[in-house]
């Protein structure tokens, strides 16, 4: 597939997913007398004019430091940074020392003191900061790190690897150096506070065309994060007579017990100039020549070899959304200003990880953005799209509109394409319970890396699909109650496969659209097939339902007697339906007869039409009394003195305790 003739389908404005933030950071643009740095971890551009003695200008985020401030001008700089609490700025200006100075006590008279290379003769590539007062020099012949006394104005040499480096790439986000050896050898470090940790040296895939170890450019290589695992990313430019079809880039997470091997492979089916950003675990690959950015997702499914998966694009590349640079304008008013469209995708673009994109010469630092909304309109397979949005961040609003616009659209989706989104809403529901009892039994970890982690980065759970989906099935005239019961079976069916315990409005639901349809038959069957899971809230409510389906009371009672905490409310329900005898007869089947109270017997006796009824009840209770202390009669504190008295008007006064009670 060409990448240029794929953007002929999709041009139009509404389909576009990535754009550059409204409001770069603006700077000075490089010039004769002008350069222009950019320092990552601080995310500040740094321009200096004349060496610094004509003013150097920090500008970045509006929490970061912004400032301006001048140096004596010793030469050409090389380098130029800020330590993490903005309180130290390194400045390289020759290949063998680097100059600090203090701006903690002011900018004004800024006193400068150096530090040399502990090797002697060896050239500095660069440095980096470690914290804020440990810094780490990359040198030709090994890396080493240093304290830094601001007070004192001195440094002193901590620690030091020996090995010989062509290049290096350091990812602030995870403190990762990667170097290049002579010989193709890529060694990453990690590096923390006073300590230097080495990786096992990466695995680098070469090529059958290359007989010897192929020499790999620093710019063909990133360091980036992907789902909490760094990962070194290798850009392959495969020569023309390989019978693979464009470049690829080989994804290969670090690993301190192993060699590195390439786990992923994307495949850009071009060839030219890329470029790679990363957002939201998401890399997002420019390519120069076609002016379009392509997305790839590792954790979506692709083709396995045994070795590695390949992946293509998520969905078809499409250009960045053009950006208008507001400029002001020639006229006398302040206010008013023009609109300038900027080049995308121009050579004098710098783009670094994660999502910074800056045009030197025109005087921007843009933040890539990610629109997902565009994407459903591109992605035709609404499963993978669903298990792509559960990938995302800030994917749940979106993932909500999509279930909203497949279940309830009027063009009611296959049985296959419900499941299979439900099914992958439950899937990574599972994964986060799993995580969440694992986390409540406080299992240790032992140093293995087999820790629990959810699939998806975000949770759509029964309440949220209650919510947002299914209580708002009586506000669409379109939707039948047959197909709210085939959408709510499916979805119980998908909970029971993964294992989630069904919640109690989930079958509410269900069995209300059965009754409304009439549907009586498949509700029995699905009551006593035990589709549905035993519970109070439901029992309560097929008895509700009795009056539209009589069989609803005994389903009800026959659930109830399935519970193992439910003999109270059984009872309650035969007093209630007036039939205090069975009442009786169930509470002496689950040997309760002596803790029982009588008046509450004894009242809905005497309520009873059937004379008889209240007598069998009131002669049980007095046989209860002589078995329990030795005379019928009732303690005053059982508040029994209206039964007695109504007992005696009925039927006289009681001189023995015939029980009339037939067990059954």
């Amino acid at each position: 597939m060409s990448t240029s003739g794929s953007l002929c389908e999709f041009n139009e404005e509404d389909n576009v997913y990535l754009q550059l933030c409204p409001d770069p950071i603006r700077f000075e643009p490089v010039s004769k007398v002008t350069n222009v740095f950019y320092d990552e971890a601080n995310q500040q551009v740094y321009t200096v004019r004349s060496g610094g003695a004509s003013g150097v200008v920090v500008k970045g985020r509006k929490e970061s430091l912004n400032c301006t401030f001048r140096m004596e001008d010793k030469g050409p700089v090389l380098s130029i940074k800020f330590s993490p609490d903005q309180k130290i700025l390194a400045v390289q200006r020759s290949s063998h020392s680097v100059e600090f100075m203090n701006f903690f006590s002011g900018t004004e008279n800024l006193q400068e003191y150096s530090q040399t290379c502990k090797s002697k003769n060896a050239t500095i590539l660069g440095f980096i900061w470690i914290s804020g007062n440990e810094i780490l020099f990359v040198t030709k012949v090994g890396i080493e790190l240093f304290q830094v006394y601001p007070e004192k104005r001195c440094l002193k040499y901590l620690k030091g690897v020996s090995v010989y480096i062509d290049w290096f790439l350091h990812s602030v986000e995870n403190n990762i150096l990667v170097v290049s050896s002579p010989g193709g050898i890529i060694q990453p470090f990690q590096l923390k506070p006073g300590n230097i940790y080495k990786f096992q040296k990466l695995d680098i895939d070469q090529t059958t065309a290359t007989p010897q170890r192929e020499r790999l450019n620093e710019r063909d290589m990133s360091i980036v994060s992907l789902y909490n695992q760094t990962a070194v990313l290798v850009l392959r430019h495969r020569p023309k007579s390989s019978t693979c079809s464009g470049a690829e880039i080989d994804v290969y997470p670090l690993n301190r017990e192993k060699a590195t091997s390439k786990s992923h492979v994307l495949k850009l089916e071009t060839s030219g100039c890329f470029a790679i950003n990363v957002i939201d675990n998401l890399i997002i690959v420019h390519h120069q020549a076609s002016k379009a950015s392509m997305l790839f997702d590792v954790h979506l499914s692709g083709a396995y070899d045994g070795y590695a998966t390949y992946h293509t694009a998520v969905v078809v590349p499409m250009p960045i959304k053009q950006f208008k640079l507001k400029l002001p304008t020639a006229s006398t008013s302040v206010s008013e200003v023009s609109e300038v469209p900027c080049e995308l995708y121009s050579v004098n673009w710098v783009v670094f990880p994660p999502n910074v994109i800056i045009d030197a010469k025109l005087g921007c630092l843009w933040f890539l953005q990610l629109k997902l909304g565009p994407i459903q309109n591109i992605m035709p397979d609404k499963i993978r799209l669903v298990e792509f949005l559960l990938q995302r961040s800030n994917g749940k609003r979106q993932l909500l509109q999509l279930l909203q616009h497949t279940i309830l659209s009027p063009a009611f989706p296959e049985l296959d394409l419900v499941g299979g989104v439900l099914d992958k809403l439950n899937e990574n529901y599972q994964s986060f319970l799993d995580v969440e009892m694992q986390n409540q039994m406080s299992l240790p970890v032992s140093g293995k890396t087999d820790v629990l982690v959810p699939k998806g980065s975000i949770l759509v759970d029964q309440q949220d699909l209650y919510t947002n989906i299914f209580s708002n099935f009586p506000n669409c005239e379109t939707i039948t109650d047959r197909y709210i019961v085939f959408v709510l079976t499916e979805y119980i069916r998908s909970l029971t496969q993964y294992r989630i315990p069904v919640q109690h409005y989930i079958y509410e639901l269900v069995i209300h659209a059965m009754v409304r349809q009439k549907a009586f038959y498949q509700l029995h069957q699905f009551l006593q097939n035990y589709v549905v899971n035993d519970s109070k809230h439901l029992a309560c409510l097929l008895l509700s339902l009795e009056g539209e389906y009589p069989a609803a009371y005994q389903l009800a009672l026959d659930m109830l007697k399935r519970l193992s905490n439910a003999n109270d409310l059984i009872v309650e329900v035969l007093i209630n339906k007036q039939k205090i005898i069975p009442a009786l007869r169930f509470v002496q089947s689950c040997e309760r007869t002596d803790t029982i109270s009588a008046r509450k017997f004894l009242d809905a006796a005497m309520r009873h039409e059937d004379k008889s009824v209240f007598y069998a009840v009131y002669k049980f209770f007095e046989e209860r009394n002589l078995r329990l202390r030795g005379v019928p009669t009732f303690e005053p504190s059982e508040l029994c003195d209206i039964y007695v008295q109504h007992f005696q008007t009925s039927f006289g006064k009681s001189t023995a305790c015939a029980n009339v009670f037939v067990e059954s």
